[in-house]
Order: C-alpha cells, then structure tokens, then sequence
C-alpha cells in the first residue's frame, strides 16, 4: 500500500501545472456563465461611492492566451519572492560557508532548550510583519539550518517558521505599512457616517500584543507535540559529533558581532529623524513614521532587502577574518554563491507559482468571490457576536482566493465599516477582526506568493524518493490555521464581551 501512494504522489511541479491549466478552464466557464459581483467602491480621497460591477475575464480566449504568452517572462523577472530570495541567499551563503551560522547556532541550540528555539524562531517570524514579506525569504532558509545545526528536522523548522510567517502575518505590536493603507479605507468609510471620526497609530496595540504570544505559543506547542510526529522524518547519515567552538571561532564571534553592532547603528541612526544628518533612509511625504519606513517609494522599503543582505555579508566576512575561514579574495567570492548551488528547481517551483498567481489575478475571479461574500454583510441584519463570526469567516475564505490584504479590504470594508458602526461597533474593530480571519487561511493557499519558497525548501531537504507533494505541504498548515484562526476568533468575542480597549484610543465600541 505505501509503495502504490508513493507512486501517485503527484510532484509540485506536476500539481502547479495542472492548477494553472484549471485556471484557465475555471475562468472560461466562470465568464460564459456571466458569473459577476457589484459593490459600493469607496475613493479614499473624496469618500464617494460609485457602484462597481466586476466580472470574470476568461482566459480560454484568444486575448486571454495572448496575455499568458506576452506577460510571463515579465512577470517572472518582476515576481518579488525571486529577486528577494536571490539576492538574500548570499548574505546567508557567505554567513553558512564561513562557519558564522555553525559556530552560532550550535551555541544557541547547545544551551536552548527545544521549546525555546522554536519559541523564538515563530516569534520573531511574527515580529517582522512589520518589515512587509523579507521573513519568507529569511526566515525560512535560517530556520531550516538552525533545526539542522541543532540536529533536530530541518522540515520541522521550516513547517514551523512558515506558519509563524502565515498565522502572524495581520498582526503586529506596531503599525506596518499594510495597516496604514487599510486605515484610508477605515477612515474613509467611517467618516461617510461619522464625519468627525479619527483614527490613531496605536489604536490596535493592546490586543495585537496578546495576539502576538497567544500566535506564538499555539504554534509552539503545536509544532512540538503534533507537527514533530507527521512531517517527514529527517535521518543524519553520519554519527552525531559534538562541534568543537575553539578560540578562532570565538575570535570570528567577536569580528562578525562587533562588525554587525556598528553597521546596526548606522543603520538606526538614519531612520531616526531630527539629529543631526540622521533620518536619511526616510521618505518626509508621508505623514506617519511607519509610511515614512515603509512606503512604497521610501528608500527603506525599496532597500530593505539589500541592507539586511549586506548586514548578513558583514557577519560572515569579519567572522570568516576572525577565525580565518576566509583568506583571501577568492576565498570570499566563493562563499557569496554557496546558497545558490542547487536552486534550479527553485527557480521552476518560482517560475509556475508567478504563472498561477499571474494568471488568477487576470482572471479576476478572487475579486468577485470577495465581493459576493463581502455582500452577505450588508444582506442580512447581523449585528453583535454574529456580525464578529461573519466578518471573520468572510475574510478568511476570500483570503484562500485573493491574498492581498489592502485590495481585500477596498472591498470589504464598504459593507463591513458601516454594519460594524451602524450596531454601534467601531471601524478600527472591524479591521482587526479581518485582520484575524486572515491569519487563519493565507497560509492554506499557493496563490500566496511566498508558498513556492516554502514548499521549495521542504523539498530541498526532503529525503525522500518522491517529492514532497504541494498539498502535504498545505495539509502541514492546517492544524495552524484552524487552531490559530479558532482561538482569534474566541480572543476578538471575548475581546467584545468584556469591552475594553484594544488599544490607545481604539475601542471595541463607538
């Protein structure tokens, strides 16, 4: 029986190709059937309705094939998750050649205790929502090595941090860019009723910080009591030795720390405005510090992979000068492609998960499904818990089809804001709930674009003969999502029943 399911088990590769091909038949049909959605579509800058109909462009035509043809190489060159993996796999290259990650987490692993490292790893992975998608790319490639270094499944640490990544991307102790941009649809849909209404940068503070270490631990304690008995096993060929940390690799400790601490002031020191020749690294059009940060156009945003490269870079040449691991220019240059041997499959997984999720969004079709959901607020008299529990499921199904969060909430938000204030619930509530309902699901689905890195490093370290298949892959995330998305869901009710603030000046209620 197990070798007849290894010989059905479908490659991802295999699996990608037959969803793009069901996407393209999907959106032919959807389109002859005239399957349509209308909503209210709100402009954030005169706060006006104007009524929207969308509708499902098939791609089973001759512009639609043509689109697939002409868009595909541009898309790809252009599909963010490539350029951000390849450019931070060599910092991470050089810090794993060098013997800095070795050195580092072998000390970490020796004296944590399991939980803890796993603890921390998903925390941290929940922290850097605040720098937008760079933990996908980080994250997952450090994760994978630590758990390996500490002679634990790599598969474990990387199923781990992913759901980290997922089930903690909506919230944050700090406001991120996404929130910011939400917040003009918030603010534009509650003035329309309340003319008068504000909204703050720490409106949501107190309960994203619950939120926070309740994402954590559940994720934890999942990881360690279930996940570590269903993911594949990871067998270690050679005996088990003890790495021996020498004086030459404390010396390279003390480089590469030394070196990283000075380039990390460096960097502080330029977002923080008002000192003298400091702030360099902020975009002055924006109004709130984190825009400042994180805006589309600031010098932050735009470079933050780069910095956090050349940071990476930093640590691993100064400890391979400290323990003499690196010699010479040679030595140095080889050390910069080391993570970049072996990515060719990589680059397919990369290449047809830009396809898919090129292809969907043409087609439309998680526009419409989230407008028709989104409807189901404004078509019944929901009010109180009820109107909790359907904003939530709302959100978490339409983010399985349109994972974006600021396009989800343009839609949403006309129907929800007002039902939401109408009961006497405020709009800044009505944002987190949706942020809630989508850490439930936007790890379940493969039109997230950072999936194809995660299942591209379940598979590199998978042992197995067969590869991992795509939906083992998603079916690893499920008990996150529903035991996360379960116990959000209970946090926001409880949250509600008890009436205090969920934050400086956010309130559960108008």
């Amino acid at each position: 029986m197990n070798k007849f399911k290894e010989r059905i088990t479908l490659n991802p590769v295999m699996t990608f190709l037959i969803l793009i091909l069901i996407t393209i038949i999907l959106s032919g049909f959807l389109n002859l059937i005239g399957f349509e959605a209308t909503y209210n579509k709100i402009d954030v800058a005169t706060g006006e309705y104007t009524v929207t109909s969308e509708s499902v462009e098939s791609l089973l035509s001759l512009s639609g094939i043509k689109y697939i043809f002409t868009s595909t190489v541009s898309n790809f060159t252009a599909f963010t998750p490539l350029s951000m993996l390849i450019i931070v796999l060599i910092g991470i290259g050089i810090m794993e050649k060098s013997g800095f990650i070795k050195t580092t987490f072998t000390i970490l692993t020796k004296y944590c205790k399991k939980y803890t490292i796993t603890f921390w790893l998903v925390l941290i992975s929940i922290l850097l929502s605040i720098a937008g998608d760079i933990g996908y790319v980080v994250m997952i490639p450090l994760a994978a090595l630590m758990f390996n270094y500490g002679r634990r499944n790599p598969l474990l640490g990387i199923v781990a941090v992913y759901a980290g990544l997922t089930c903690g991307s909506g919230v944050s102790l700090l406001l991120t860019s996404i929130d910011s941009e939400m917040m003009r649809y918030t603010l534009a849909n509650a003035t329309n009723i309340d003319s008068s209404y504000t909204l703050g940068t720490t409106i949501f503070i107190f309960i994203m910080a619950v939120a926070v270490v309740l994402i954590a631990a559940i994720i934890t304690i999942i990881t360690e009591k279930i996940s570590v008995n269903s993911v594949e096993k990871y067998e270690y060929k050679e005996e088990k030795k003890e790495v021996r940390i020498g004086k030459r690799e404390y010396r390279g400790l003390i480089f590469s720390i030394a070196a990283g601490a000075l380039y990390v002031l460096i960097f502080i020191y330029n977002i923080i405005p008002g000192l003298p020749f400091s702030g360099n690294l902020l975009d002055y059009t924006q109004e709130f510090y984190i825009d400042k940060l994180f805006s589309y156009n600031s010098f932050f945003s735009n470079g933050f992979v780069f910095i956090v490269t050349i940071f990476f870079v930093i640590l691993g040449l100064f400890y391979g000068i400290g323990a003499k691991t690196i010699k010479n220019n040679n030595d140095f240059c080889e050390d910069l492609t080391h993570s970049l041997d072996g990515t060719g499959r990589t680059l397919i997984l990369i290449l047809l998960g830009s396809i898919l999720i090129n292809i969907f969004k043409k087609s439309n079709i998680g526009t419409v499904i989230t407008i028709s959901l989104s409807n189901i607020i404004g078509s019944f008299s929901l009010s109180g818990i009820a109107l909790i529990i359907v904003l939530f499921l709302i959100t978490a199904i339409s983010s399985l089809f349109l994972t974006g969060s600021v396009s989800k909430w343009a839609i949403i938000s006309t129907t929800a804001v007002p039902a939401f204030m109408n009961n006497s619930l405020s709009p800044e509530f009505a944002q987190v709930i949706m942020r809630f309902g989508e850490c439930a699901t936007i790890g379940l689905t493969p039109l997230l674009a950072y999936f194809t890195i995660y299942i591209a490093y379940l598979e590199k370290y998978n042992q197995n003969d067969n590869p991992i298949s795509l939906f083992r892959t998603l079916k690893y995330q499920v008990i996150y999502g529903l035991i996360v998305g379960a116990a959000l869901l209970l946090l926001t009710i409880g949250w509600y029943l008890i009436g205090i603030p969920i934050g400086i000046n956010g309130f559960v209620t108008t």
